[in-house]
């Protein structure tokens, strides 16, 4: 018998995960601090409240934008918790508020997964999502048939807020890759070449990258409708650059891009798609005569 889930955070990544537990026959409770998203999740039960969610649900996701958010909500969880209980936070926030979280929610004799997950909101929607888990083997055993409807990739990196750290390492290689294609594809573009034909020749071989190929044809159509806002993403290099400064790594390659975000920023671009980096390249070649 599957156990009772529930699941916190319907935004655009969210709503493609509930569907998939869904779609896949599990009863689903949701809520969301907007309550028409959570309405639009078809087939699933709506609580009024997290306290209501937690009190009805045996294995509780939570998939919200930032710490602070995570923060609320268990805070409204926690009063609601049964024995045995298992949060799964597929959020990207701080390694170390994941500890503290897991260790407050251990301490109610209950369990935690710190799960954030890569690949847009395509592969929330088509169940082909990369989860990094970091918490105790059995309990992501537990979690594994629900992860499995909505994941291609699971897979365990060790204690709570390796998770966490390990979806730092990938934000890292998002951003540069990122760069690189918009570099790439600002020089194609000056040299006169078809976009294109010339995207198409490189994204299969050794430069080729989930970004190049997803985003690419974004950034050729100027399209720049969000798969992960620029805001999500500096929020994202925020830990990475508190993380680093932690352990005193040298990322100056990441510290650049997300200066080169924030410019966007002030120009009131952070709620377009990451992929619009390149208009910090293009805004340098405006005065080329």
């Amino acid at each position: 018998m599957s156990e009772r889930l529930g699941f916190i955070g319907l935004g655009i990544m969210g709503q493609g995960i509930a569907r998939n537990l869904l779609a896949s026959g599990y009863d689903l409770t949701v809520w969301n601090r907007s309550p028409a998203k959570a309405k639009a999740v078809e087939g699933a039960s709506v609580a009024t409240s997290p306290e209501e969610l937690a009190s009805g649900s045996d294995l509780i996701m939570i998939c919200v934008s930032d710490t602070p958010d995570v923060l609320e909500v268990v805070a409204q969880v926690m009063p609601a918790l049964g024995p045995g209980s298992l949060i799964v936070d597929h959020s990207t926030i701080s390694p170390a508020v994941t500890r503290q979280l897991a260790s407050r929610v251990e301490q109610a004799g209950c369990s935690w997964l710190d799960a954030p997950v890569s690949g847009g909101p395509e592969g929330a929607s088509q169940g082909t999502l990369t989860t990094m888990v970091g918490g105790s083997s059995a309990d992501l055993e537990r979690a594994r048939p629900y992860l499995e409807t909505y994941s291609a990739t699971i897979t365990f990196v060790g204690a709570v807020g390796s998770g966490q750290l390990v979806k730092l390492v990938n934000q890292i290689l998002v951003v540069g890759n990122q760069l690189a294609s918009s570099e790439a594809l600002l020089f194609a573009e000056a040299a006169g070449l078809d976009l294109s034909a010339t995207l198409d020749a490189v994204k299969g071989g050794a430069a080729g990258s989930w970004m190049l190929a997803n985003r690419g044809p974004q950034m050729i159509a100027g399209d720049w409708r969000p798969g992960f806002t620029i805001d999500l993403q500096q929020k994202d290099l925020r830990l990475v650059l508190e993380a680093a400064d932690e352990l005193g790594v040298p990322l100056p390659g990441t510290a650049l891009i997300f200066q080169l975000y924030r410019a966007l920023q002030a120009q009131g671009r952070g709620s377009e798609g990451n992929h619009a980096l390149i208009k910090a390249l293009q805004s340098m070649t405006e005065s080329r005569s």
